[in-house]
Protein backbone atom coordinates (compact mmCIF):
# COMPACT_ATOMS: atom_id res chain seq x y z
CA UNK A 1 0.00 0.00 0.00
CA UNK A 2 1.04 3.62 -0.58
CA UNK A 3 0.94 5.47 2.74
CA UNK A 4 1.76 9.10 3.53
CA UNK A 5 2.56 10.02 7.14
CA UNK A 6 2.45 13.70 8.13
CA UNK A 7 4.50 14.36 11.25
CA UNK A 8 7.74 12.62 12.16
CA UNK A 9 7.57 12.91 15.94
CA UNK A 10 7.34 10.04 18.41
CA UNK A 11 4.07 8.62 17.08
CA UNK A 12 4.90 9.32 13.46
CA UNK A 13 8.30 7.66 13.65
CA UNK A 14 6.86 4.59 15.39
CA UNK A 15 4.23 4.24 12.65
CA UNK A 16 6.77 4.84 9.90
CA UNK A 17 9.05 2.15 11.29
CA UNK A 18 6.33 -0.47 11.68
CA UNK A 19 4.53 0.17 8.40
CA UNK A 20 7.75 0.29 6.35
CA UNK A 21 8.91 -2.97 7.96
CA UNK A 22 5.62 -4.55 6.88
CA UNK A 23 6.44 -3.77 3.26
CA UNK A 24 4.33 -0.68 2.63
CA UNK A 25 5.50 2.18 0.40
CA UNK A 26 5.80 5.01 2.96
CA UNK A 27 6.38 8.74 2.39
CA UNK A 28 7.03 10.97 5.41
CA UNK A 29 6.21 14.69 5.47
CA UNK A 30 7.69 17.03 8.09
CA UNK A 31 8.98 20.58 8.26
CA UNK A 32 12.06 19.58 10.28
CA UNK A 33 14.87 18.42 7.96
CA UNK A 34 16.84 16.84 10.82
CA UNK A 35 14.12 14.37 11.87
CA UNK A 36 13.42 13.58 8.22
CA UNK A 37 17.08 12.82 7.66
CA UNK A 38 17.06 10.44 10.62
CA UNK A 39 14.02 8.56 9.29
CA UNK A 40 15.55 8.32 5.82
CA UNK A 41 18.82 6.97 7.21
CA UNK A 42 17.27 4.43 9.57
CA UNK A 43 14.23 3.35 7.55
CA UNK A 44 13.49 2.53 3.92
CA UNK A 45 11.16 5.51 3.30
CA UNK A 46 10.85 8.56 1.07
CA UNK A 47 10.75 12.05 2.61
CA UNK A 48 9.19 15.40 1.72
CA UNK A 49 10.17 18.53 3.63
CA UNK A 50 7.38 21.03 4.25
CA UNK A 51 4.04 21.72 5.88
CA UNK A 52 1.71 18.75 5.36
CA UNK A 53 -1.30 21.08 5.39
CA UNK A 54 -0.14 22.70 2.14
CA UNK A 55 -1.58 21.38 -1.12
CA UNK A 56 1.77 21.75 -2.89
CA UNK A 57 3.51 19.59 -0.27
CA UNK A 58 0.85 16.88 -0.42
CA UNK A 59 1.08 16.84 -4.22
CA UNK A 60 4.86 16.44 -3.98
CA UNK A 61 4.25 13.42 -1.73
CA UNK A 62 1.78 12.02 -4.32
CA UNK A 63 -1.08 12.02 -1.84
CA UNK A 64 -3.50 12.04 -4.79
CA UNK A 65 -2.50 8.46 -5.69
CA UNK A 66 -2.02 7.15 -2.14
CA UNK A 67 -4.17 4.61 -0.33
CA UNK A 68 -3.87 6.24 3.10
CA UNK A 69 -2.74 9.46 4.76
CA UNK A 70 -2.00 9.48 8.50
CA UNK A 71 -1.81 12.93 10.12
CA UNK A 72 0.18 12.63 13.35
CA UNK A 73 1.53 16.14 13.99
CA UNK A 74 1.29 17.80 17.42
CA UNK A 75 -1.54 20.08 16.21
CA UNK A 76 -5.10 18.73 16.10
CA UNK A 77 -6.27 21.42 13.69
CA UNK A 78 -3.36 20.77 11.35
CA UNK A 79 -4.13 17.04 11.38
CA UNK A 80 -7.79 17.60 10.51
CA UNK A 81 -6.86 20.02 7.71
CA UNK A 82 -4.32 17.55 6.33
CA UNK A 83 -6.99 14.87 6.14
CA UNK A 84 -9.52 17.19 4.52
CA UNK A 85 -7.05 18.23 1.82
CA UNK A 86 -5.93 14.65 1.22
CA UNK A 87 -9.50 13.49 0.63
CA UNK A 88 -10.12 16.40 -1.74
CA UNK A 89 -6.98 15.44 -3.66
CA UNK A 90 -8.12 11.83 -4.05
CA UNK A 91 -6.50 9.89 -1.19
CA UNK A 92 -8.70 6.88 -0.41
CA UNK A 93 -8.47 6.87 3.40
CA UNK A 94 -7.31 9.28 6.13
CA UNK A 95 -6.50 8.95 9.85
CA UNK A 96 -6.03 11.89 12.20
CA UNK A 97 -4.48 12.05 15.65
CA UNK A 98 -6.78 14.31 17.68
CA UNK A 99 -5.93 14.94 21.34
CA UNK A 100 -8.12 17.84 22.48
CA UNK A 101 -11.15 16.58 24.46
CA UNK A 102 -13.30 19.46 23.19
CA UNK A 103 -13.01 18.12 19.64
CA UNK A 104 -14.50 14.71 20.44
CA UNK A 105 -18.14 15.69 19.95
CA UNK A 106 -17.34 17.83 16.94
CA UNK A 107 -15.44 15.00 15.27
CA UNK A 108 -18.46 12.74 15.48
CA UNK A 109 -20.45 15.43 13.67
CA UNK A 110 -17.75 16.33 11.14
CA UNK A 111 -16.17 12.93 10.46
CA UNK A 112 -17.90 12.51 7.09
CA UNK A 113 -17.26 16.12 6.02
CA UNK A 114 -13.59 15.86 6.96
CA UNK A 115 -13.31 12.54 5.16
CA UNK A 116 -11.87 10.83 8.24
CA UNK A 117 -11.67 7.05 8.21
CA UNK A 118 -10.43 6.99 11.80
CA UNK A 119 -9.52 9.43 14.56
CA UNK A 120 -7.11 8.49 17.37
CA UNK A 121 -6.71 10.05 20.80
CA UNK A 122 -3.52 8.57 22.32
CA UNK A 123 -4.07 10.09 25.75
CA UNK A 124 -7.61 8.80 26.06
CA UNK A 125 -6.48 5.35 24.88
CA UNK A 126 -3.70 5.31 27.50
CA UNK A 127 -6.10 6.40 30.25
CA UNK A 128 -8.54 3.66 29.29
CA UNK A 129 -5.72 1.08 29.34
CA UNK A 130 -4.60 2.17 32.83
CA UNK A 131 -8.17 2.18 34.13
CA UNK A 132 -8.66 -1.39 32.95
CA UNK A 133 -5.43 -2.45 34.66
CA UNK A 134 -6.56 -0.88 37.93
CA UNK A 135 -9.74 -2.95 37.84
CA UNK A 136 -7.56 -6.08 38.23
CA UNK A 137 -4.28 -4.85 39.79
CA UNK A 138 -2.41 -8.19 39.69
CA UNK A 139 -2.33 -8.11 35.87
CA UNK A 140 0.74 -6.52 34.30
CA UNK A 141 -1.04 -6.05 30.99
CA UNK A 142 -4.61 -6.55 29.88
CA UNK A 143 -5.97 -6.52 26.33
CA UNK A 144 -9.58 -7.01 25.30
CA UNK A 145 -10.83 -8.90 22.24
CA UNK A 146 -14.06 -10.24 20.79
CA UNK A 147 -16.09 -7.18 21.77
CA UNK A 148 -14.80 -7.34 25.34
CA UNK A 149 -15.70 -10.97 25.95
CA UNK A 150 -12.17 -12.41 25.67
CA UNK A 151 -9.01 -11.13 27.34
CA UNK A 152 -5.27 -11.59 27.06
CA UNK A 153 -3.75 -10.92 30.48
CA UNK A 154 -0.14 -10.98 31.64
CA UNK A 155 1.00 -12.23 35.05
CA UNK A 156 4.34 -12.79 36.72
CA UNK A 157 4.72 -16.11 38.53
CA UNK A 158 5.80 -15.21 42.04
CA UNK A 159 6.57 -17.39 45.03
CA UNK A 160 3.79 -19.80 46.06
CA UNK A 161 1.94 -19.54 42.75
CA UNK A 162 0.43 -23.02 42.17
CA UNK A 163 1.55 -23.02 38.52
CA UNK A 164 5.27 -22.99 39.39
CA UNK A 165 6.97 -26.31 38.61
CA UNK A 166 4.08 -27.65 36.55
CA UNK A 167 4.03 -28.63 32.91
CA UNK A 168 1.19 -27.28 30.79
CA UNK A 169 -0.40 -30.67 30.21
CA UNK A 170 -0.86 -30.88 33.99
CA UNK A 171 -3.04 -27.76 34.07
CA UNK A 172 -6.39 -29.27 33.26
CA UNK A 173 -7.98 -27.00 35.85
CA UNK A 174 -7.15 -23.98 33.67
CA UNK A 175 -9.27 -25.49 30.91
CA UNK A 176 -12.16 -25.69 33.36
CA UNK A 177 -11.68 -21.94 33.91
CA UNK A 178 -11.77 -21.40 30.12
CA UNK A 179 -8.17 -20.17 30.13
CA UNK A 180 -5.03 -21.00 28.13
CA UNK A 181 -1.37 -20.03 28.59
CA UNK A 182 -0.34 -18.53 25.24
CA UNK A 183 3.10 -17.05 25.85
CA UNK A 184 5.86 -17.49 28.40
CA UNK A 185 8.56 -14.84 28.71
CA UNK A 186 11.75 -15.99 30.43
CA UNK A 187 15.06 -14.11 30.56
CA UNK A 188 13.83 -11.71 27.89
CA UNK A 189 12.93 -14.47 25.42
CA UNK A 190 9.40 -15.57 24.53
CA UNK A 191 8.03 -19.06 23.90
CA UNK A 192 4.65 -20.15 22.65
CA UNK A 193 4.69 -23.27 24.81
CA UNK A 194 3.69 -26.83 24.07
CA UNK A 195 2.13 -29.23 26.56
CA UNK A 196 5.48 -30.37 27.97
CA UNK A 197 6.70 -26.87 28.84
CA UNK A 198 7.56 -26.45 32.54
CA UNK A 199 6.72 -23.16 34.29
CA UNK A 200 9.26 -21.57 36.66
CA UNK A 201 9.19 -18.85 39.28
CA UNK A 202 9.77 -15.46 37.67
CA UNK A 203 8.17 -16.40 34.34
CA UNK A 204 5.86 -13.85 32.81
CA UNK A 205 2.89 -15.61 31.28
CA UNK A 206 0.18 -14.35 28.93
CA UNK A 207 -3.16 -16.07 29.42
CA UNK A 208 -6.15 -16.09 27.06
CA UNK A 209 -9.28 -16.13 29.16
CA UNK A 210 -13.01 -15.57 29.19
CA UNK A 211 -13.47 -12.01 30.48
CA UNK A 212 -16.21 -13.20 32.84
CA UNK A 213 -13.76 -15.60 34.53
CA UNK A 214 -10.92 -13.19 35.38
CA UNK A 215 -11.74 -12.87 39.08
CA UNK A 216 -12.14 -16.65 39.44
CA UNK A 217 -8.83 -17.16 37.58
CA UNK A 218 -7.00 -14.95 40.08
CA UNK A 219 -8.54 -16.75 43.04
CA UNK A 220 -7.50 -20.08 41.53
CA UNK A 221 -3.92 -18.80 41.35
CA UNK A 222 -4.00 -17.68 45.01
CA UNK A 223 -3.65 -14.06 43.95
CA UNK A 224 -5.44 -11.36 45.92
CA UNK A 225 -8.19 -9.54 44.04
CA UNK A 226 -8.25 -6.47 46.35
CA UNK A 227 -10.33 -3.73 44.76
CA UNK A 228 -8.60 -0.45 44.00
CA UNK A 229 -10.09 2.24 46.25
CA UNK A 230 -7.46 4.99 46.07
CA UNK A 231 -4.99 6.10 43.38
CA UNK A 232 -2.14 8.62 43.46
CA UNK A 233 -1.21 10.12 40.08
CA UNK A 234 2.08 11.96 39.52
CA UNK A 235 1.84 14.30 36.53
CA UNK A 236 -1.31 16.17 35.61
CA UNK A 237 -1.39 16.06 31.81
CA UNK A 238 -4.22 14.96 29.56
CA UNK A 239 -3.86 11.29 30.46
CA UNK A 240 -4.18 12.13 34.15
CA UNK A 241 -7.32 14.17 33.51
CA UNK A 242 -8.96 11.43 31.46
CA UNK A 243 -7.95 8.75 33.98
CA UNK A 244 -9.08 10.71 37.02
CA UNK A 245 -12.52 11.27 35.47
CA UNK A 246 -12.89 7.52 34.88
CA UNK A 247 -11.73 6.65 38.40
CA UNK A 248 -13.98 9.22 40.08
CA UNK A 249 -16.96 7.88 38.16
CA UNK A 250 -16.07 4.44 39.57
CA UNK A 251 -16.00 5.95 43.10
CA UNK A 252 -12.20 5.67 43.48
CA UNK A 253 -10.39 8.35 45.52
CA UNK A 254 -7.93 10.28 43.35
CA UNK A 255 -4.93 12.43 44.27
CA UNK A 256 -3.00 14.21 41.50
CA UNK A 257 0.40 15.83 42.09
CA UNK A 258 1.23 18.39 39.40
CA UNK A 259 4.32 20.66 39.33
CA UNK A 260 2.85 23.47 37.20
CA UNK A 261 0.59 25.81 39.21
CA UNK A 262 -1.62 26.88 36.30
CA UNK A 263 -2.22 23.30 35.26
CA UNK A 264 -2.96 22.27 38.86
CA UNK A 265 -5.55 25.03 39.12
CA UNK A 266 -7.14 23.93 35.83
CA UNK A 267 -7.35 20.34 37.10
CA UNK A 268 -8.98 21.45 40.35
CA UNK A 269 -11.73 23.14 38.34
CA UNK A 270 -12.20 20.20 35.96
CA UNK A 271 -12.07 17.49 38.66
CA UNK A 272 -13.96 18.83 41.67
CA UNK A 273 -13.91 15.52 43.59
CA UNK A 274 -10.18 14.89 43.17
CA UNK A 275 -7.44 16.15 45.48
CA UNK A 276 -5.01 18.26 43.43
CA UNK A 277 -1.57 18.97 44.92
CA UNK A 278 0.72 21.61 43.39
CA UNK A 279 4.19 20.19 43.95
CA UNK A 280 7.09 18.12 42.68
CA UNK A 281 6.01 14.49 42.36
CA UNK A 282 9.63 13.31 42.55
CA UNK A 283 9.94 14.76 46.07
CA UNK A 284 9.83 11.72 48.35
CA UNK A 285 8.86 13.75 51.42
CA UNK A 286 5.93 15.25 49.54
CA UNK A 287 4.79 11.81 48.37
CA UNK A 288 4.95 10.42 51.90
CA UNK A 289 3.13 13.43 53.38
CA UNK A 290 0.32 12.98 50.87
CA UNK A 291 -0.29 9.39 51.94
CA UNK A 292 1.42 7.40 49.22
CA UNK A 293 2.11 4.56 51.68
CA UNK A 294 -1.63 4.10 52.16
CA UNK A 295 -2.65 4.26 48.51
CA UNK A 296 -3.70 1.20 46.50
CA UNK A 297 -1.97 2.31 43.31
CA UNK A 298 0.60 4.79 42.05
CA UNK A 299 0.46 5.96 38.41
CA UNK A 300 3.37 8.01 37.04
CA UNK A 301 2.39 10.18 34.08
CA UNK A 302 4.98 12.96 33.79
CA UNK A 303 6.44 13.79 30.39
CA UNK A 304 9.88 12.48 31.40
CA UNK A 305 10.46 8.71 31.35
CA UNK A 306 13.29 8.90 33.86
CA UNK A 307 11.12 10.72 36.39
CA UNK A 308 8.36 8.16 35.96
CA UNK A 309 10.88 5.38 36.54
CA UNK A 310 12.33 6.94 39.70
CA UNK A 311 8.92 7.62 41.26
CA UNK A 312 7.64 4.13 40.40
CA UNK A 313 10.76 2.54 41.90
CA UNK A 314 10.19 4.54 45.08
CA UNK A 315 6.58 3.38 45.14
CA UNK A 316 7.70 -0.23 44.83
CA UNK A 317 10.31 0.30 47.55
CA UNK A 318 7.80 1.55 50.13
CA UNK A 319 5.31 -1.19 49.28
CA UNK A 320 2.63 0.42 47.09
CA UNK A 321 0.59 -2.60 45.91
CA UNK A 322 0.36 -1.48 42.26
CA UNK A 323 2.54 0.86 40.20
CA UNK A 324 1.88 1.80 36.58
CA UNK A 325 4.47 3.74 34.60
CA UNK A 326 3.97 5.70 31.38
CA UNK A 327 6.85 5.61 28.92
CA UNK A 328 7.46 7.42 25.67
CA UNK A 329 10.62 5.63 24.58
CA UNK A 330 9.73 1.98 24.04
CA UNK A 331 13.40 0.99 24.06
CA UNK A 332 13.14 1.46 27.83
CA UNK A 333 10.88 -1.58 28.18
CA UNK A 334 13.72 -3.94 29.04
CA UNK A 335 15.42 -1.36 31.29
CA UNK A 336 12.25 -0.87 33.28
CA UNK A 337 11.70 -4.62 33.58
CA UNK A 338 15.24 -5.15 34.91
CA UNK A 339 14.54 -2.53 37.57
CA UNK A 340 11.42 -4.26 38.79
CA UNK A 341 8.89 -2.10 36.91
CA UNK A 342 6.49 -4.60 35.42
CA UNK A 343 3.50 -2.55 34.31
CA UNK A 344 4.20 0.09 31.67
CA UNK A 345 1.89 1.90 29.28
CA UNK A 346 2.97 3.55 26.05
CA UNK A 347 0.50 5.96 24.36
CA UNK A 348 2.38 5.86 21.09
CA UNK A 349 2.34 2.04 20.99
CA UNK A 350 -1.40 2.00 21.68
CA UNK A 351 -1.86 4.47 18.82
CA UNK A 352 0.41 2.48 16.54
CA UNK A 353 -1.43 -0.77 17.29
CA UNK A 354 -4.80 0.72 16.39
CA UNK A 355 -3.56 2.26 13.16
CA UNK A 356 -1.62 -0.84 12.09
CA UNK A 357 -4.74 -2.90 12.76
CA UNK A 358 -6.68 -0.61 10.42
CA UNK A 359 -3.97 -0.81 7.75
CA UNK A 360 -3.87 -4.60 7.86
CA UNK A 361 -7.65 -4.70 7.52
CA UNK A 362 -7.35 -2.51 4.42
CA UNK A 363 -4.66 -4.76 2.97
CA UNK A 364 -6.61 -7.93 3.70
CA UNK A 365 -7.47 -10.00 0.66
CA UNK A 366 -9.32 -13.00 2.10
CA UNK A 367 -12.51 -13.60 4.01
CA UNK A 368 -10.89 -13.19 7.43
CA UNK A 369 -10.46 -9.48 8.07
CA UNK A 370 -8.35 -7.94 10.85
CA UNK A 371 -10.58 -6.22 13.42
CA UNK A 372 -8.04 -5.58 16.21
CA UNK A 373 -4.32 -5.87 16.92
CA UNK A 374 -2.10 -5.33 19.93
CA UNK A 375 1.52 -5.94 20.82
CA UNK A 376 2.15 -8.13 23.86
CA UNK A 377 5.11 -9.55 25.81
CA UNK A 378 6.98 -6.22 25.70
CA UNK A 379 6.56 -5.97 21.94
CA UNK A 380 7.99 -9.43 21.22
CA UNK A 381 4.62 -10.86 20.13
CA UNK A 382 1.31 -9.68 18.81
CA UNK A 383 -2.30 -10.73 19.08
CA UNK A 384 -4.49 -10.26 16.01
CA UNK A 385 -8.26 -10.51 15.94
CA UNK A 386 -9.96 -11.71 12.74
CA UNK A 387 -13.60 -11.86 11.76
CA UNK A 388 -14.23 -14.80 9.41
CA UNK A 389 -16.87 -13.54 7.03
CA UNK A 390 -16.55 -15.96 4.08
CA UNK A 391 -16.20 -19.66 3.42
CA UNK A 392 -12.58 -20.80 3.60
CA UNK A 393 -10.74 -24.14 3.28
CA UNK A 394 -9.63 -24.13 6.94
CA UNK A 395 -13.17 -23.97 8.36
CA UNK A 396 -14.81 -26.87 10.21
CA UNK A 397 -11.47 -28.71 10.46
CA UNK A 398 -10.12 -29.61 13.95
CA UNK A 399 -7.26 -27.31 14.91
CA UNK A 400 -4.98 -30.29 15.52
CA UNK A 401 -5.34 -31.20 11.83
CA UNK A 402 -4.34 -27.77 10.53
CA UNK A 403 -0.82 -27.03 9.29
CA UNK A 404 -0.17 -23.89 11.32
CA UNK A 405 3.18 -22.15 11.04
CA UNK A 406 5.61 -22.67 13.89
CA UNK A 407 4.74 -20.69 17.03
CA UNK A 408 1.31 -19.67 15.75
CA UNK A 409 -1.50 -20.19 18.26
CA UNK A 410 -5.26 -19.90 17.97
CA UNK A 411 -5.89 -18.38 21.41
CA UNK A 412 -9.63 -17.72 21.45
CA UNK A 413 -12.79 -18.06 19.38
CA UNK A 414 -15.98 -16.04 19.87
CA UNK A 415 -19.06 -17.82 18.53
CA UNK A 416 -22.62 -16.66 19.14
CA UNK A 417 -21.53 -14.53 22.13
CA UNK A 418 -19.72 -17.54 23.66
CA UNK A 419 -15.96 -17.48 24.28
CA UNK A 420 -14.18 -20.72 23.36
CA UNK A 421 -10.61 -21.23 24.55
CA UNK A 422 -9.90 -23.86 21.91
CA UNK A 423 -8.51 -27.36 22.24
CA UNK A 424 -7.25 -29.61 19.45
CA UNK A 425 -10.71 -30.89 18.51
CA UNK A 426 -12.24 -27.42 18.21
CA UNK A 427 -12.57 -25.79 14.81
CA UNK A 428 -13.14 -22.38 13.27
CA UNK A 429 -16.45 -21.59 11.56
CA UNK A 430 -17.85 -18.89 9.35
CA UNK A 431 -19.01 -15.95 11.47
CA UNK A 432 -16.44 -16.60 14.22
CA UNK A 433 -14.18 -13.97 15.72
CA UNK A 434 -10.75 -15.55 16.13
CA UNK A 435 -7.73 -14.33 18.13
CA UNK A 436 -4.31 -15.38 16.81
CA UNK A 437 -1.09 -15.06 18.84
CA UNK A 438 2.26 -14.98 17.06
CA UNK A 439 5.81 -13.71 17.59
CA UNK A 440 6.49 -10.28 16.17
CA UNK A 441 8.07 -10.66 12.75
CA UNK A 442 6.35 -11.42 9.50
CA UNK A 443 3.16 -9.42 9.46
CA UNK A 444 -0.06 -11.41 9.48
CA UNK A 445 -2.52 -9.60 7.21
CA UNK A 446 -5.14 -12.33 6.79
CA UNK A 447 -5.93 -15.82 8.00
CA UNK A 448 -4.07 -17.46 5.14
CA UNK A 449 -0.81 -16.11 6.57
CA UNK A 450 -0.98 -18.43 9.60
CA UNK A 451 -0.66 -21.63 7.55
CA UNK A 452 2.49 -23.33 6.24
CA UNK A 453 1.17 -23.48 2.69
CA UNK A 454 -1.96 -22.82 0.63
CA UNK A 455 -3.50 -26.10 1.76
CA UNK A 456 -4.20 -25.54 5.46
CA UNK A 457 -5.06 -29.17 6.20
CA UNK A 458 -2.38 -31.71 7.05
CA UNK A 459 -2.39 -34.95 5.10
CA UNK A 460 -2.54 -38.25 6.92
CA UNK A 461 1.13 -38.93 6.22
CA UNK A 462 2.16 -35.56 7.63
CA UNK A 463 0.21 -36.09 10.85
CA UNK A 464 1.94 -39.44 11.38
Amino acid sequence: MKIVIVGDGKVGFTLTKQLSQEGHDVVVIDSNPNVLRTSQELLDVAIVEGNGAYVSVQLEANVQTSDLLIAATSGDEVNMLCCLLARKLGCKHTIARVREPAYDQQLRLLKEELGLSLSINPERAAAREIFRLLQFPPFLKRDSFARGRAELVELKLKENNPLIGKRLFELGDLKELNALICIVERYGEITIPSGGFKLLEGDKITIAADAAELARLLRHLNISTHKTQSVHIVGGGRIAEYLAAMLLKAHVRVTIIERDLARAEALSLALEDALIINGDGTDQELLLSEGIKQTDALVTLTGIDEENLIVSMFGNYIGVPKTITKINRTEYYSVFANMGIDTVVSPKLLTSDEIVSYVRAMANTSGGSVTALCTIAEGKAEAIEFFINEDAPYLDIPLKALALKEEILVAAILRSRKVIIPKGNDSMQKGDTVVIVAPTGDAIFDMRDIFINENPKLGAAEKE
